[in-house]
């Protein structure tokens, strides 16, 4: 929990609704892997809303400038590091078979869903985010609709 800050906003899904909330507190200690963090909730609360409620919160650790060439995780990777990707090449109108060619990316930040873009794709690259270790030999594959 390194990047988690008190006073950071927070989302805080209760399955009826959505609810904007601020980092107010964070536990000292770990207990089995977790970490307890206390957002204060601000607005009106969706129905059905209570204590001890199971929730999925999301913390804006940081926000990127809009010109940064973004996509969705990959199967693996670090922050910093270098990884394969396959990047599809350009086609006409969708036919039903195309080609992807093995692409060196160098990743930077990451969140939960998307990671940053530092080296080696374009805004508009179409790549195969899927764990394709097994074709680590391999400089080209046909993909099939």
């Amino acid at each position: 929990m390194r990047d988690v800050d008190i006073g950071q906003q927070a989302q805080v899904d209760t399955r009826n609704g959505i609810v904007k909330g601020i980092v107010s507190g964070i536990s000292g200690a770990a207990e089995e892997g977790t970490v307890t963090v206390d957002v204060e909730l601000q607005g009106d609360l969706p129905r059905g809303a209570r204590p001890d409620l199971t929730v999925d919160g999301t913390i804006t650790l940081e926000r990127l400038p809009a010109d940064t060439i973004k996509m969705g995780r990959p199967a693996f990777g670090q922050e910093g590091g270098t990884i394969t990707l396959f990047k599809l090449l350009a086609r006409a109108p969708a036919p039903p078979v195309g080609e992807a060619i093995a692409t060196k990316v160098r990743i930077g930040r990451q969140s939960v869903n998307e990671v940053e873009i530092l080296e080696g794709l374009q805004p508009g690259d179409q790549v195969i985010l899927s764990d394709m270790t097994q074709f680590d030999d391999v400089d080209r594959i046909r993909v099939v609709n």
